[in-house]
């Protein structure tokens, strides 16, 4: 009986992928995982510390650490990468002033030895909003295609339609599983949806 338990636990264990969102402040980090949530997207304040929200996406739970992006508060992200498994960058492609610092930082962050093969998706998001960078500018406003360290992949969204956002989380799932856990087809088969977990 008692291995059976272990391995029960295990095979939990195995289920569960940690998910750093990270990005510069205002580039919609929180209204994204509100509006994955179903909560109301129209009322979000600042994130002046970090949230954390747990989601069951394809059979896996997620563990999403949502941490502020203001300049002050960037030097403490290094204590929330430890088992990250996942790093979800979120950018303001309508912030093109600021659009140096998000390279700047993003690039920063993948030197770091314990964020080494985490998966690396890029929500380039307010794509709803008139004037917004697009995919392409994107790419190279914070020099995507020289990122070999990481296998990344970059998805124009708005966290206010929710555009892109499930197949970001899609992508991401399906990305770590098959690194950590599974083969590509086996996640690929299991439908998509997310629910919030208390």
């Amino acid at each position: 009986m008692g291995l059976l338990t272990i391995i029960r636990k295990n095979r939990m264990k195995e289920k569960e992928m940690r998910v750093l969102f990270l990005g510069l402040d205002n580039a919609g980090k929180t209204t994204i995982l509100k509006k994955l949530n179903g909560e109301d997207v129209m009322s979000v304040s600042p994130t002046l510390g970090f949230n954390i929200k747990t989601f069951i996406h394809s059979r896996y739970t997620l563990n999403i650490w949502d941490v502020g992006g203001q300049r002050t508060l960037r030097p403490y992200w290094r204590n929330y990468f430890e088992q990250t498994d996942a790093i979800v960058w979120v950018v303001d492609s309508g912030d093109r002033l600021r659009m140096s610092d998000c390279k700047d930082e993003l690039h920063k962050l993948l030197t770091e030895d314990r964020l080494t093969g985490a998966s690396l998706l890029i929500f380039a998001n307010k794509q709803d909003i008139q004037g917004s960078l697009s995919e392409g500018e994107i790419r190279d406003a914070i020099d995507l295609n020289s990122i070999r360290s990481h296998n990344w992949r970059l998805l124009p969204c708005s966290a206010i339609t929710g555009k892109n956002l499930v197949e970001g989380l899609d992508w991401v799932v399906a990305d770590v599983a098959r690194r950590l856990y599974y083969s590509t087809t086996v996640v690929q088969e299991m439908p998509s949806q997310s629910v919030a977990v208390s």
